[in-house]
């Protein structure tokens, strides 16, 4: 083939670059042979011209097509070449987020710096048991095919895990051993696996450090064998370590830390433990400061201490020894600090007393002097003496850090060798897999003797590898029967001679280290001469003479020589070391004794004190002689790579490569420079070349064919398909040496898979032009018909139009002159009368203009003539006025001056002496005039007593009659005054009401001004009640509309609440069914381990008694043999006994707490029936107290309105009287007509105010207890109000209160438009109380007329007021009437459904309670939403609270109830009752030895009995053998009636039962048990023995309860079966026995079923093509993936439909029960759909367009299939929903937002995880299909980020649905039952 077939244009080719190493550009010009450039266009569009070498002509690299990118197997690759690995593995680490991809044999990894949910337990159990290729690229599937390859070849594996620092090398050989410990288990007790693991976290503390490259460096190598037994189960392991950086101990670079353990020793230093170690922080320590970084982010060295000590525990090293090797490490940093000084030039010095010396002597238990003594000299020795050296300060600081050096390597020595010793078990070794975590190959700028020995290990290791792969290509090819062409292939074995052959660089490193003066120098030399002229992989630096390169299979290094001599010595002072062996701290002096016996770490602890030891072999890998003391490092190191290569070397070795993408430890970062240095360090690129230079791609013919059959034409297609490639193939590359034939497959060279794909795209796409080219023709002519119809149609209904619109414009001319024509006409006339009209009304204006303005002129003259006829006479009296005061002025002032002087002689007059004398003369003789008036007054007197001496006989006589007289009078004096006072009254009332008629004048001017506006108000009143009444009208619709909507929006929100509380209760009972159905599945497995045991133990040499423990029967076990001895079968007993001491203990245990859990629970529901019962009393003494308070409010109301009316009536009363007695004979008198009126007006008036109080009294009664009512209905709302209602009530201290407050209510029920008339009739009352008025004058004008028309007016208003309300509280009451009958009759028929419950059994009760209880609460809302819309919101939430609240509450009590009855059933009287064998006797010789089921407590029955099978109890072993043990089901199952070993069983029970011999029960279905028990285990791998066995452990299980007396499982029985009914025992606890049996039966049979299906999932619904040619089959690497065309032995679709076909009707035969084949379907199509997902999520070559379509057909043919066998309602086809699902995520279109939302709403049974896995795998398989952007799957991320959903990938396949067994009773009659003589039951006798 000619390269201008393949450079041509658009052809994608790869091309150097400085930052990415390789750029993809794509030719824009065809290439020529001889042309010296190409002619490139970059992605970025820029045009480039590339020149080729002129000497080579090579052109650059081809691209592989982008179906091929992103492929599992680099080898797969057509063109296998540097840049396509590097792109290939970036699209998968990039893009798809995968970090692992298959080399050939090589696994790389690539460090993605993130920790990935693609370890846990549910991927391991994916890749256990799967081909390598099978799956995508995993450590996990590297570790499966080493594991697999052991058991199957019997040969030792290895896997080799190489890398630079930071790359994950550690963390790919932790998980591999992690998938070992999980796979295999352990062999013993001991859990050693758990053991393995935990080996990791002390290596990693004790030899891992923080570099620049990688937080957690491994600085050394390990290699770990893991061991196995013949069974293939982890017994132990072993640990060797090489080449241990010391180094760190005391020096660490910049950004680098020195190992986990000195840190975490600080970081935890405050704990009381390590106070005695006097640490601190880490910056205190130069051995752990120089870093200058003692920080890891995000790692908690406290915490990581604590895993390391818990690790040292778990490996058996105590508490003691732990603590001695932090002792250790403590003085190594102490050591660190000790600071020494110069004496002189030549010697130093320690201080005295310093503080870490002498804590490093502490610890250490050394002497202070003498430490301090030999870190500042030395002893030299020589033939003849020996003396002591001064060292310089320099020396003595390296000798310092040597010893610390040493110490630290003893002390990881001493770690690893008893970690081993941890590891080691007494168990043979079968087989071992080797883990190596080596460290891969290292260039720095500087690079010493470290990194010299670490590019040796891997010059050795890539030379194994090398090897192994020719190896493999070299079977490859002679398996084929190809040719056999030498491969050229790098070999590195002259690099390892110059390193390790005589005379080579370690060599001559080891005489230069015995010289006595060797140094470096002389070293370099020394190489120089031996090797710079004669190895042309050595070289000489131009600008060193102490360093020198060395060209490895990687890379050139250059080699610092400075310090490879003293490392290379490791040469520590004796002298010190005899010190620290002198220490009295036993641990240290163990870590230095070589030829001493050591002591174990779980022996006693080390101390201070003494040297105690115990001896313990030595390791043999340790020669312990002084010669071999004396052995360099390199020497050391050579030897054990040696031997790691012979331990490779013996094994099958696996690869892992693992790839550091950046330095800069970002997550999903790629750095192109990186990867290709690793890359061509680590071998891969190696494997590539070696690929390439053979046949790289390798296809099947059927691959081959079923690819490439497009092109090949019809005639070229023969029977024979290898036949038909080989001509097709002769005919599409004519170089024949491209490719080779080989048995099997087709071989092609590099490249030409490429080809072959260009061929079959360029046939493709001209086939797509010639369909498109046809379709598009086809759709054009269909659009151009299309168009040409319409064009026809759109005119002829044109012109149609046209046509009617010419009619139309005709007809409106017409019609619009008519219209003109009497328009203008009424123009005209309207305009002549406006005229007309016009000119009247101006003239009428006009002349009353003019008779207005003389009639003004003339009121104008007379006003002014009255006006000045006033103001004239007003001046007249104003100067008159003035006039008469001027003269009265003049007067007064006249007599005031005359006064004045006539006084003033007066006061003269009396100033003077005679004139007193004439006054005394005057009084004297007034004196003597009244003394001669006393004589004769005195004379007089005398006279007058003679006179009443006499008279005084006279006065009493006349006394009495003047007594009389005097009370008469008395009398008529009180009568007189009360008239006065009357009329005095009278008169003042009279006086009031002319007031009041004055002021009534005055309010009826007001009132007829109030009715004008009220008038006016009540007009635009009506018509906004109008607009309003229109606006509630559409309100009202809108309402009930709205009502309507509500109430369908509510039903249906119900009807999903009921439905999720269903689910939800369903989900919970089948989690509480597969709790228990899993202990079932544990206590299975338990017992067949015992029987094991039992079995193991009863052996010959094994058999142990122990009389100690009494026999106890079980239900669960059996001996496994009938014929068996009495003296086996007493053995087997005391082994039962024996061994069921520790099961008994733990049932009694887990019975307390049973008991206590069952107590807790019933504690708990009585508090809760006590707090409903406290809860609802203090609900009705509130309602009742709120009752009284409203019932006292009412009485107090009454008793007022009592009191007010009976006063009113006594006022009343008097008035009458005081107007009937009254005497006046006016015309307002009594019986005159105004008198009659008034009184009857106000009589009517009365009695209208009581009436109308007594109504609103019975209302307001009403109301309250209407509010009553609906506040019973609704609690909540109740307790509120009354409470409140309560409290305002009792606040109301008195009766005046009360008062006010009924008023306050009373007024507030009023109308204010009637508050002003309502007044006037209170004045009316007040003024007719008072005396009688004078009703002439109350009467002037009208008036007591118009005050009676008012109070009509208001007492009818009144009237229609109370007539409405009564209206409506009638309407009230009714509808509470019918509440109150709906409330009676619900109460009566819960009372019907409470008894009907109470007949129900315990599982239907609860449904029935909740269904009524739903039906219930249903009608309610319906009738409250119907009966008040207002409140129906409340209530719904209401009502639908109560009921969740409710089915909660029955639901948590009915699961209580379950879980506690089967538990108490199960385990009680098991453990209660297990002396009770000790009683009954020794079983028969003839009788089945194994121990019964235990003893059932049976009720007798009295009841008549009818029909059974009678058979003696020494045939009941022979009833056993012969219808259970030796039954075969095939012949039974065909032959006779489904289910008869059931129904014979049954009546022999009925015997039993019949003769009501509990024993005989007892015993034989103790036997039945066992019996099947036996029979299961012996043949539990054949499905129609677990098949036929389920279903008569059902029918047996059915007829117990058909035919148990209940009246539960008796509604089905006929008359003759209800007579056939057990009368003596109630075996209800032997069915629970039985049920529980037959859950194990269905959990084998699911393993069968699974056992039998698993193997063909895969293949039958991922890789098979049930459609042919749907999906293309792309070049497979030489990971060989199983092929995806059906050959022979293939299973396909087909098979498994036929298997389900076997299934279903094996189980029909048997007559298993119909739901129970729906329980198994709904399991195998689970099982089906979990397997097919887990394994499309693995499987990147699966996740396709094609792949998608072939699935949804495949689960089509399942959907079928389940409707050919009336299966689809049993709920298989929804466990199949997320397959799907699934399906149709790699079939719908994947880049736009919306196709994002689409998938979010239609992958809703998928969790985000696969939904992004799927997406991230979807791989095209033809150039047409796209690859999923990144962003478009952020996107889905994005929006899925809120579900709430467990973060597991795969879904568990070994998930078993709970299953059920409903009562299926049987219609067959017993009596009717014959037994065939095939199963030789002849000694059974029908009764």
């Amino acid at each position: 083939m000619a390269a201008s077939e393949l450079y041509t244009k658009c052809a994608r080719v790869w091309i150097p670059d400085v930052e990415d190493v390789w750029k993809s550009a794509e030719l824009s010009k065809d290439y020529k042979n001889g042309d010296a450039s190409l002619q490139l266009m970059l992605e970025d569009g820029t045009n480039l011209e590339h020149k080729l070498d002129p000497k080579t002509k090579n052109l650059p690299y081809l691209r592989n097509p982008d179906i091929l990118v992103g492929e599992n197997d680099l080898t797969a690759l057509s063109y296998l070449h540097e840049p396509a690995v590097l792109h290939n593995l970036k699209v998968r680490f990039i893009d798809s987020k995968l970090i692992y991809t298959y080399c050939g044999i090589v696994l790389v990894a690539i460090n993605p710096y993130e920790t990935l949910p693609i370890y846990g337990t549910d991927i391991i159990n994916a890749y256990s048991g799967q081909n390598m290729g099978d799956m995508d690229p995993h450590i996990f599937a590297v570790a499966e095919e080493a594991y697999k390859q052991m058991a199957r070849d019997e040969r030792n594996q290895s896997i080799i895990v190489s890398g630079e620092s930071g790359a994950g090398k550690t963390v790919s050989a932790k998980y591999a051993m992690r998938y070992f410990a999980t796979v295999s288990g352990s062999a013993s007790e001991a859990n050693v696996e758990e053991k393995v693991l935990a080996s990791n976290p002390i290596m990693e503390a004790i030899g891992n450090a923080k570099t620049t490259r990688n937080d957690n460096s491994s600085r050394f190598g390990k290699y770990i064998e893991i061991g196995f037994d013949n069974r293939y189960r982890i017994i132990g392991a072993n640990m060797r370590t090489y080449l241990l950086e010391k180094s760190r101990v005391v020096f660490q670079a910049d950004e680098e830390r020195n190992y986990h353990i000195f840190y975490q020793l600080c970081a935890s230093s405050h704990l009381p433990e390590f106070k005695n170690l006097k640490l601190s922080n880490a910056n205190d320590f130069l051995y752990t400061r120089q870093g200058c970084s003692p920080v890891i982010d995000g790692v908690d060295d406290s915490k990581e201490l604590g895993t390391t000590r818990h690790a040292f525990s778990l490996l058996g090293i105590n508490e003691s020894y732990q603590m001695g090797l932090f002792q250790v490490l403590a003085a190594i940093l102490h050591l660190g600090n000790v600071q020494i000084k110069d004496k002189d030039s030549d010697s130093s010095i320690i201080p005295t007393n310093n503080h870490h010396l002498t804590k490093f002597c502490e610890l250490v238990g050394v002497t202070y002097e003498d430490m301090a003594q030999w870190l500042c000299h030395r002893k030299l020795k020589t033939a003849s003496e020996t003396y002591i050296k001064t060292l310089p300060r320099l020396q003595a600081t390296n000798a310092r850090d040597a010893l610390s050096k040493h110490i630290y390597a003893k002390l990881f020595n001493w770690i690893v060798e008893h970690v081993n010793k941890a590891l080691i078990t007494n168990i043979k070794q079968h087989s071992f897999i080797g883990v190596l975590d080596i460290y891969g190959f290292e260039t720095f700028e500087i690079n010493s003797f470290e990194q010299f020995c670490i590019n040796y290990a891997n010059e050795k290791l890539q030379q194994q590898f090398n090897m192994h792969v020719f190896k493999l290509e070299q079977e490859e090819y002679m398996k084929e029967q190809i040719p056999w062409t030498l491969i050229d292939f790098y070999d590195n074995q002259p690099c390892i001679n110059l390193i390790e052959a005589k005379m080579g660089v370690l060599d001559l490193l080891d005489e230069e280290c015995r010289m006595p003066k060797g140094s470096d120098d002389s070293w370099a030399q020394k190489l120089y001469n031996t090797h710079l002229k004669t190895c042309s992989l050595f070289e000489k630096p131009r600008m060193s003479n102490r360093a020198f390169i060395i060209q490895h299979f990687a890379d050139k290094v250059e080699y610092q020589c400075d310090g490879f001599l003293e490392k290379n010595k490791d040469t520590v002072n004796e002298e010190q070391i005899k010190v620290l062996k002198a220490s009295k701290f036993d641990l240290l002096v163990e870590l230095f004794q070589d030829e001493g016996k050591a002591t174990t770490p779980t022996g006693q602890p080390p101390g201070m004190g003494g040297r105690t030891r115990l001896s313990v072999k030595p390791d043999k890998s340790r020669d312990t002689s002084s010669k071999e003391h004396k052995k360099t490092v390199g020497c050391q190191f050579r030897n054990s790579l040696q031997m790691l290569m012979e331990t490779l070397n013996a094994t099958t070795p696996h690869y892992v490569r693992c790839i550091k993408p950046n330095d800069f430890k970002q997550a999903f970062s790629f750095d192109p420079k990186r990867a290709v240095q690793q890359l061509r360090a680590c071998g891969v690129l190696e494997t590539i070349r070696i690929s390439a230079a053979g046949f790289p791609s390798r296809w099947t013919y059927q691959e081959f064919f079923s690819r490439y059959r497009v092109l090949m034409k019809q005639k070229d297609v023969l029977s024979d398909k290898k036949l038909t490639c080989r001509n097709v193939l002769e005919k599409l590359v004519e170089d024949q040496d491209k490719y080779q034939f080989g048995k099997t497959k087709i071989f092609f060279r590099a490249g030409q898979v490429a080809y072959l794909e260009k061929l079959r795209a360029d046939k493709l796409r001209a086939a797509c032009i010639r369909i498109q080219k046809t379709i598009r023709c086809w759709l054009a002519r269909k659009k151009y018909l299309r168009k040409r119809d319409a064009a026809i149609t759109i005119q002829r209904f044109t012109r149609g139009y046209q046509a009617r619109c010419l009619a139309k414009f005709m007809r409106r001319t017409q019609a619009a002159t008519i219209i003109q024509k009497y328009q203008k006409m009424y123009v005209a006339r309207k305009r002549y009368r406006q005229k007309q009209a016009a000119a009247l009304a101006i003239q009428t204006i006009l002349r009353s203009y003019m008779a207005r303005q003389k009639y003004q002129a003339l009121l104008r003259e007379h006003k002014a003539v009255i006006i000045q006829k006033h103001a004239r006479g007003w001046l007249a009296r104003c100067w008159y006025k003035r006039c008469l005061s001027s003269i009265v002025y003049l007067q007064c002032c006249t007599r005031r001056m005359i006064a004045r002087r006539e006084l003033k002689k007066l006061k003269i007059e009396a100033r003077s002496v005679e004139h007193f004398k004439k006054l005394n003369k005057g009084m004297e003789n007034k004196i003597m005039q009244l003394q001669r008036k006393i004589d004769e007054q005195t004379k007089e007197n005398k006279s007058v007593n003679e006179k009443l001496t006499g008279l005084e006989n006279t006065y009493t006589t006349e006394s009495e009659r003047l007594r009389g007289e005097l009370g008469r009078l008395r009398g008529v004096e009180e009568e007189a005054k009360s008239k006065g006072n009357q009329v005095k009254c009278l008169l003042e009332e009279l006086e009031k009401l002319k007031k009041e008629l004055r002021t009534t004048k005055q309010e009826k001017k007001t009132i007829e001004d109030w009715s004008q506006s009220y008038k006016g108000e009540m007009e635009k009143l009506v018509s906004e009640l109008k607009d309003q009444n229109g606006l509630l009208k559409t309100e009202k619709d809108d309402l009930n509309r709205l009502i309507q909507e509500q109430n369908q929006q509510m039903t249906e929100k119900m009807a999903r609440a009921i439905a999720a509380e269903t689910q939800q209760l369903e989900t919970d009972l089948n989690e509480e069914r597969s709790r228990y159905q899993n202990l079932l599945t544990e206590h299975l497995r338990l017992e067949e381990k015992f029987d094991d045991l039992k079995e193991h133990i009863s052996k010959p040499g094994h058999r142990r008694t122990d009389s100690t423990h009494s026999s106890n029967e079980s239900e669960y076990t059996f001996n496994s043999e009938f014929a068996e001895s009495e003296d086996a079968s007493h053995a087997a007993e005391d082994l039962t006994r024996g061994m069921d001491t520790s099961l008994t203990l733990k049932l009694q245990k887990r019975l307390k707490e049973l008991e206590q859990e069952k107590q807790s629970l019933r504690n708990e529901l009585e508090n809760k029936e006590e707090q409903f019962q406290r809860a609802r009393a203090r609900d009705e003494s509130e309602f009742k107290k709120a009752r009284g308070a409203e019932l006292e409010y009412e009485s107090l109301k009454r008793q007022e309105l009592e009191s007010e009316n009976k006063k009113l009536k006594h006022n009343l009363a008097d008035m009458r009287k005081s107007l009937l007695g009254s005497a006046a004979s006016s015309a307002g008198a009594p019986g005159s007509p105004a008198y009659k009126v008034l009184l009857d007006q106000l009589n009517s008036s009365c009695e209208e105010l009581e009436v109308r109080k007594e109504e609103v009294l019975i209302l307001r009664s009403q109301l309250v207890s209407q509010k009553e009512a609906m506040q019973h209905k609704d609690e909540k709302e109740t307790m509120t109000e009354v409470a409140v209602h309560v409290e305002d009530v009792s606040k109301l201290k008195d009766a005046d209160e009360l008062k006010q407050a009924y008023i306050g209510l009373k007024d507030t029920n009023r109308s204010p438009r009637f508050a002003c008339k309502r007044l006037e009739v209170r004045h009316l009352l007040s003024r007719l109380r008072s005396a009688a008025p004078d009703f002439q004058k109350l009467n002037e004008d009208g008036e007591l007329w118009l005050v009676n028309q008012g109070l009509k007016e208001t007492v009818r208003l009144l009237e229609h007021q109370l007539q409405t309300q009564r209206r409506s509280y009638d309407s009230e009451v009714e509808s509470l009437r019918g509440e109150l009958q709906n409330v009676k009759e619900e109460n009566n028929r819960q009372q019907q459904l409470l008894a009907q419950n109470l007949q129900l059994p315990p599982e239907a009760r609860i449904e029935a309670s909740l269904q009524h209880e739903i039906t219930r609460l249903t009608n309610e809302n319906l009738e409250l939403v119907a009966d008040d819309p207002a409140a129906s919101r409340e209530a719904r939430v209401i009502i639908l609270r109560r009921m969740v609240d409710l089915m909660e509450q029955l639901e948590k009590q009915d699961r209580t109830i379950r879980k506690l009855k089967k538990q108490l059933k199960v385990y009680s009287k098991r453990i209660g009752e297990m002396g009770a064998g000790q009683a009954e006797g020794q079983t028969s010789p003839g009788q089945m030895v194994d121990e019964p089921i235990r003893p059932v407590n049976i009720p007798r029955r009295e009841k008549d009995f009818q029909g059974m099978l009678e058979y003696k109890k020494e045939d009941e072993m022979k009833l056993v053998k012969n219808l259970i043990l030796e039954l075969k089901p095939r012949g039974v199952a065909v032959n006779l009636i489904p289910g008869l070993p059931a129904y014979i069983l049954f009546m022999c029970v009925r015997h039993a039962d019949y003769l009501n011999d509990d024993q005989k029960v007892r015993t034989l279905l103790t036997s039945t048990i066992n019996s099947i028990k036996k029979i299961l285990k012996k043949r539990g791998d054949d499905f129609e023995t677990v098949s036929f066995w389920l279903a008569n452990t059902c029918r047996f299980l059915h007829c117990l309860k058909q035919y148990s007396g209940d009246d539960v499982f008796m509604k089905h029985n006929t008359s003759r079966q209800n007579e056939h009914c057990l009368s003596n025992f109630d075996l209800t606890e032997y069915r629970s026995v039985i049920s529980d049996l037959a859950i194990q039966i269905y959990q084998q049979l699911i393993k069968c079923m699974e056992n039998t299906l698993q193997p063909m999932i895969v293949s039958g619904m991922l890789e098979h093509e049930t459609i042919q040619g749907v999906s293309g089959v792309k070049p497979t690497g030489l990971r060989k993936r199983t092929s995806s065309i059906a050959d022979e032995g293939t299973y396909t679709l087909d098979s498994i439909l036929r298997q389900l076909n076997a299934f279903h009707s094996t189980m029909c035969q048997h007559g298993t029960d119909p739901e129970l084949i729906k329980q198994v379907v709904k399991q195998q199509f689970y099982v089906i759909g979990a397997v097919t997902l887990n394994n499309l999520l693995l499987r990147k070559d699966m996740c396709s367009w094609s792949k998608g379509m072939q699935i949804r057909y495949n689960v089509s043919q399942l959907e079928e299939w389940l409707r050919d066998k009336n299966l689809m309602n049993c709920g298989a086809k929804e466990t199949l929903e997320p397959l799907i699902q699934a399906a149709q995520l790699l079939q719908v279109k994947k880049k736009t937002d919306e196709d994002a939302k689409a998938i979010c709403s239609m992958c809703l049974a998928l969790t985000t995880a696969q939904i992004v896995k799927v997406l991230n795998l979807y791989t095209p398989v033809n150039e047409f299909e796209e690859r999923v952007s990144v962003s478009f799957i952020r996107n889905i991320q994005t929006r899925l980020r809120d579900r709430c959903e467990s973060p597991q990938l795969l879904m568990d396949t070994k998930m078993i649905y709970p299953i059920t067994f409903p009562f299926n009773p049987s219609s067959l009659a017993l009596e009717s039952i014959q037994i065939p003589s095939s199963l030789n039951l002849s000694f059974l006798t029908r009764v």
